[in-house]
């Protein structure tokens, strides 16, 4: 799988960063940065929880 931000829609609120922190992580520069963009399965459910707590809606999964 592969992890989409739409860094239009986002609003670095650090949402997904608290549910995957391996993934997420916003810096003090106040943008929100991919950790690493093909995660493995063992992250899946995380990362659904992300896109589905995402307020903005910025974050999809895409299926390789």
């Amino acid at each position: 799988m592969k992890v989409v931000v739409d860094f239009d829609e986002c609003a670095s609120n650090a949402v997904c960063m608290g549910i995957a922190p391996d993934i997420f992580e916003v810096r003090d520069d106040g943008y929100l940065y991919i950790l690493n963009e093909n995660p493995g399965e063992e992250y899946r459910e995380q990362m659904r929880e992300a896109v589905n707590g995402c307020p903005t809606g910025a974050i999809s999964i895409q299926e390789d």
